[in-house]
């Protein structure tokens, strides 16, 4: 016992100097968690706070018709475009063995038909408007992968072949109908009768893909629609002199995810986001009103630094960090029914470049995650993210060489949606982050 009290003077004496967080200094709490045990709680370790973009994030194969745009009031423009390659099971009319069958099947209309997936971001009240664009470039990926980014473009005509404008009803309805242009369809018809298109190279070659494009006026919404069940619809029907018309149908789906890519962009001007370095960089909160920023979709994520804490190392020479939590808090007034907080953050650790090497794990391995303890009280005191981080830091602690590892907060949907959030910092006025430290000596 003595030469435990022998320590926390030390501890005291180490630490005790002040509470100002910007010198890196930082003492003991006022709670202890079982003394006779050895274990003290520190609860005032400089935690650094700064916002980092990633270069790129891949956006194919996600399964995800993200479409639409909004003006954030923190974050800037918000736009998605989405790119798809289609294909069909039968490149033939029903029955048309012969010319002389195909004579009598006429086109009727053709319609794209997207189907909700209970995604959606923003004011879902105010009307969204799109276009639906030809392509003139193969879906092929400009890179050596066969991925494709949230950077990434196509070229596409101009011209409209469809147009919708719509309030949308991603939980109360099933999907949207949207006619297209009828010169287009007949087009694609003839080219299946007359069997100028009989298989899919013959088919893309014509018609390279289509993008969905929203208009960038008066939209403030973005949402997701199905890429397996989504599809364009074409009608056409048989012409029988004796009997009724029968009508058929083709079905243009999007078979291959991976020619399915959303394009995201946020334009930054007149935020406080707007001088965000691209990559290996970072903007730190402290030009930043103290906050830091994450949003799914353009690769802006939330770097947490812990510069002092191999300090750790001078409180015992038999020491060890069991535990620690960081409590993270949405800015008040940065989250709303429109722009609500998500149950969980992801977590990874990355580098002094902000490279990635993993999500974070504990010490049995198991992935960690930032969780919710509620989404709204009365004040918005306790509404927090919670991290058990506690294996990090020690592993943190024992290094011996001079580098150090971050972690890097983004949200579980970050390829395929735009939610957002903002954090406050250890200097917030109101939301400060927290982090308590469990340590034992023995």
């Amino acid at each position: 016992m003595h030469k435990f009290i022998l320590i926390l003077l030390f501890v005291l004496t180490l630490f005790s100097c002040g509470t100002d967080t910007d010198t890196g200094e930082f003492t003991v709490g006022s709670d202890y968690l079982a003394l006779s045990n050895k274990v003290i709680m520190i609860d005032t370790v400089t935690v650094e706070m700064s916002t980092i973009n990633f270069d790129s994030l891949i956006t194919s194969s996600r399964s995800r018709i993200l479409i639409g745009n909004y003006d954030d009031p923190i974050f800037g423009k918000v736009k998605s475009d989405s790119y798809f390659q289609l294909s069909t099971t039968t490149y033939a009319l029903n029955g048309a063995s012969s010319d002389t069958q195909a004579i009598n099947y006429v086109f009727d209309s053709i319609s794209m038909i997207l189907k909700y997936d209970n995604y959606y971001y923003g004011d879902t009240t105010k009307v969204q408007t799109f276009n639906i664009h030809r392509l003139i470039q193969k879906v092929k990926p400009n890179t050596d992968n066969d991925s494709f980014y949230n950077n990434s473009t196509l070229s596409y005509s101009p011209e409209s072949l469809g147009k919708i404008s719509f309030t949308p009803r991603p939980t109360q309805k099933d999907s949207i109908n949207i006619k297209m242009d009828d010169e287009f369809g007949e087009a694609l018809f003839q080219k299946i009768k007359k069997r100028e298109i009989t298989d899919f190279d013959s088919f893309t070659e014509y018609l390279k893909g289509l993008v969905l494009v929203p208009e960038t006026g008066g939209s403030s919404n973005v949402i997701g629609f199905s890429v397996p069940t989504s599809k364009v619809r074409m009608y056409y029907s048989k012409y029988r002199a004796d009997a009724d018309e029968l009508s058929y149908i083709i079905d243009f789906t999007i078979a291959d995810i991976a020619k399915q890519f959303n394009s995201i962009s946020l334009d930054k001007t007149g935020t406080l986001l707007q001088n965000l370095p691209i990559s290996s960089s970072y903007l730190p909160s402290t030009v930043t009103s103290n906050q830091g920023f994450i949003q799914s979709g353009t690769g802006v994520a939330c770097r947490i630094d812990f510069p002092n804490i191999k300090q750790f190392k001078k409180i015992s020479t038999n020491g060890a960090i069991v535990n620690a939590e960081l409590i993270l808090k949405p800015v008040n007034n940065s989250y709303s029914e429109k722009y609500p907080l998500e149950d969980s953050l992801a977590v990874y650790v990355g580098d002094n470049l902000n490279r990635v090497s993993g999500a974070l794990v504990n010490s049995a391995g198991t992935t960690v995650y930032g969780l919710l303890n509620k989404k709204s009280d009365e004040f918005n005191e306790n509404v927090a993210y919670t991290i058990p981080i506690g294996s990090f830091l020690q592993s943190e602690m024992l290094k011996t060489s001079d580098s150090r590892s971050s972690l890097i907060l983004t949200l579980p949907g970050i390829s395929k949606s735009v939610d957002r959030i903002v954090l406050a910092d250890q200097k917030n006025a109101n939301n400060k982050i927290q982090l308590k430290v469990y340590y034992i000596s023995y």
